[in-house]
């Protein structure tokens, strides 16, 4: 059997696009300019709901350099079929016209879009489009939608855009009525942005001449653009192009084209020129998508021995006006996996997604996350009504290895995962029993301490539909050097840097002689993308199945010419050496030069070239990862602020490809969940306004208030390639729960239960002097 040495996997290789990116030499949308390119801008509602009776856009054509202003009347009619590769044709979908029509129904509905020769001069134009608006009661608070008597889609009565049950909450309504414990509470979390560095952009340009149309993007996933885009126009798929270049972050925000994407590229074709979006920062926060809106019911029954009994969770989200793509689906996993890694014998869930007049809900992060937030929270007062450390009731209740495969009574099969390990070692690394008689100190003081877990499990690399496959094309060069072409592109997951590091060991090269090509759909092969933490898993599968197929060439050939068998050949180093015999070898560049000039000196059966596509698809649908977050804090109660002093994650993915992406990734998902615990908030008022539009009122986490991240790693292998798991979700899930049940054990000694995010200073003041009676 052919080898090849394996010298880069789960080493700290430096990342191969920091250099461009590090000196400002990204090619990012905007920095795309095409020749004669004109400028979009669009008209947004200012009001939450209102019905539009006319749109007068005569004084802004009038503005110099104004080419077009388009309405719903323009575009909407041109669209064909309007779905998504991600979650299918046949699924039931909400109503997503590009362009507001006869009503709009939140504020920052795209009502017109105007097209200049330049950006400010559409800017001004915009200002001038006049709409005449009739005011219409919005709805605004999803949690009331249903008894409000307003509609925001007709055709979805109590505004319950679907609903998703799960098992019955009868089947469990006997063990909570005869449990010795039961704890219930809801628990409510904020609306948050997904806030990208770079915000949405595009560009389109349409060829008449060859009925072509090319789009640059700021996405996650190029050809799902490229599919949604055909459909969309009505294009042969061979007839669209869509590149990716460098993406500042998506975060879910950016897998799938929105409303405005599909207005640039409906306007392609209307227009004498390239056609450019770029949104600005105040259109991110107002209309972009907002996620994580949402309470649920829990409750948990336990034994006398602290011992999970059955847990419950009646679930309710707010999906705004727009939701992209269907959320429903999403939402029947925060049900399913609502009992996390622990020991629990009976569940029952439901799910509902309700509209509203507020930005559409879109994918953010782990966006089942709500339920590892609810269980956690509910744990955590469990064990203080029990009067035990919260620590011991987890270590009570948690999987262990020798207890899988293991299947949730949700119907979840676990395996591969080791939920008690990440446990103990985030402990360990803290010194948790040190750390408790530290609390006891600093209560004598008037310090108040805290310390929060959060355990999970997550679902990665999900083979269905858009994401059931990926492909991997590798081209050796006459050279000896190699390229690899992969779907994904640079959206900060630096899967650059993993294809190229997978590409080296898999043919046994020097890391400096492998370049990977990305993100271009007329020369890659298709691919989900970077969505549902696949990227790592999936393209390590891919290139090893590319390179299997390689590599047996190239030993053929090399067998050939040094007289051995092909089975004997090994590869390192870019040569081809025979096992035991190191000074008989041949180089990659001889191989390559032989099997493109030289073909009749290849061995019978061997094809000429040194050029592959392979296609790899899981045996497994899921595969998971799990990790446990623990973070400690102290609480200033008379001025509410919380400082945050450790941060220790135990993070179990399998063997790492390269530990300083895993960490990158961690840290990342990390300090956004813990803006999502401490700050973030997309806050509407009572008529819909949105009230967090800037970065003065969206409030973010500085490095200044972001300890260190403290990394242990727990490596058990999945049934996938290389054991490899999916890493890009699980920072942003475990943060809020560790961070506010840090903030709920620091306040215990005023009984404050914390029920609610963000734990702004104005709520933990509140909490602490309501509980203390002050």
């Amino acid at each position: 059997m052919t080898t090849a040495a394996a010298r880069y996997a789960g080493t700290r290789v430096p990342r191969v696009e920091d250099a461009r990116l590090l000196t400002g030499h990204g090619t990012f949308v905007d920095d795309v300019v095409r020749p004669g390119m004109l400028h979009a801008c669009f008209v947004r509602s200012p009001l939450a709901r209102a019905r539009i009776l006319g749109v007068d856009a005569a004084e802004a054509l009038a503005v110099d350099g104004v080419q077009a202003v388009f309405t719903a009347a323009d575009l909407n009619p041109d669209v064909r079929e309007q779905w998504y590769t991600l979650i299918g044709k046949d699924v039931p979908d909400t109503p997503r016209p590009p362009l507001a029509e006869g009503e709009v129904r939140f504020a920052g509905d795209p009502v017109a879009m105007v097209v200049a020769t330049d950006r400010y001069v559409a800017e001004d134009a915009a200002e001038l489009v006049a709409v005449d608006y009739e005011p219409l009661p919005p709805v605004v608070d999803y949690a009331t939608a249903g008894e409000s008597g307003e509609l925001v889609h007709a055709g979805y009565p109590g505004n319950v855009a679907g609903e998703f049950p799960g098992a019955p909450f009868e089947e469990v309504e006997p063990v909570f009525a005869e449990a010795p414990v039961v704890v219930r509470h809801t628990i409510r979390q904020q609306a948050c942005g997904q806030v990208p560095i770079e915000t949405r952009g595009m560009i389109a340009e349409w060829s008449a001449p060859t009925g072509e149309l090319t789009i640059w993007a700021a996405t996650q996933s190029p050809h799902e653009v490229r599919l949604f885009c055909s459909r969309l126009l009505g294009l042969p798929e061979q007839r669209v192009r869509v590149v990716m270049r460098d993406t500042g972050g998506g975060f879910g925000q950016k897998v799938i084209p929105q409303r405005e994407d599909m207005c640039v590229m409906l306007a392609a074709r209307k227009v004498p020129g390239p056609l450019k979006w770029i949104e600005d920062r105040r259109e991110n926060l107002q209309s972009a998508g907002m996620s994580r809106h949402a309470h649920g019911d829990v409750r948990i029954a336990l034994g006398d021995d602290g011992a999970i009994l059955a847990a419950a969770l009646d679930y309710v989200e707010d999906v705004g006006a727009y939701p992209a793509p269907w959320p429903v689906g999403t939402s029947a996993a925060v049900g399913m996996f609502f009992p996390g890694p622990y020991r629990v014998p009976k569940a029952a869930w439901a799910t509902t997604s309700v509209f509203s007049n507020t930005c559409g809900r879109t994918a953010y992060r782990g966006p089942w996350q709500f339920e590892s937030l609810a269980r956690e929270l509910l744990l955590d007062a469990a064990a203080r009504e029990m009067g035990l450390d919260p620590a011991e009731l987890r270590r009570r209740n948690l999987l262990r290895r020798d207890e899988l495969p293991y299947t949730n009574p949700c119907g979840i099969p676990y395996d591969g995962i080791s939920p008690l390990k990440t446990f103990e070692q985030a402990l360990e690394m803290l010194g948790y029993e040190a750390f408790r008689r530290e609390q006891e100190r600093a209560r004598a003081e008037g310090r108040y301490l805290g310390v929060g877990t959060c355990t999970y499990v997550e679902p990665t690399s999900a083979a269905v539909g858009l994401h059931a496959t990926e492909g991997a094309t590798i081209r050796i060069e006459p050279s000896g050097k190699v390229n690899v072409y992969v779907s994904g592109g640079s959206s900060g997951n630096s899967i650059e840097t993993t294809v190229v590091q997978l590409t080296a060991d898999a043919l046994g090269v020097d890391i400096a002689d492998v370049n990977t090509v990305q993100g271009d759909t007329a020369v890659t092969p298709f691919g989900g993308g970077a969505a549902g933490s696949r990227s790592g898993s999936m393209t390590a599968g891919a290139v090893a199945e590319t390179a299997t197929v390689l590599r047996d060439r190239i030993a053929a050939i090399a067998a050939h010419r040094l007289e051995a068998s092909p089975g004997d050949i090994e590869l390192d180093g870019g040569r081809a050496r025979v096992r035991g015999v190191p000074e008989a070898g041949v180089s990659l560049a001889e191989i390559a030069s032989a099997a493109y000039f030289q073909p009749e000196s290849l061995p019978p059966g061997v094809p000429a070239g040194l050029e592959a596509s392979g296609r790899y698809r899981p045996e497994h649908p899921l595969i998971y990862a799990n990790a446990t977050h623990l973070c400690t804090c102290e609480v200033d109660v008379v001025t509410g602020a919380v400082t945050l002093l450790r941060y220790i994650v135990s993070e179990d993915c399998g063997p790492m490809i390269n530990p300083n992406v895993v960490e990158g990734q961690i840290a990342g998902g990390v300090v956004q969940g813990i803006g999502n615990a401490l700050c973030e908030h997309l806050a509407y008022d009572a008529e819909g306004n949105p009230v967090a539009t800037t970065f003065m009122d969206y409030l973010l986490p500085t490095a200044a208030g972001i300890p260190d991240i403290e990394y242990g790693h727990i490596e058990t292998p999945s049934p996938g390639p290389g054991g490899y798991k999916g890493v890009g979700e699980g920072g942003a899930i475990g943060a809020p729960p560790a961070v506010a049940n840090a903030v709920a054990d620091a306040l215990a000694p005023f009984g404050a239960e914390i029920t609610r995010l963000p734990l702004t200073p104005e709520t933990v003041v509140a909490l602490a002097r309501a509980a203390d009676g002050r």
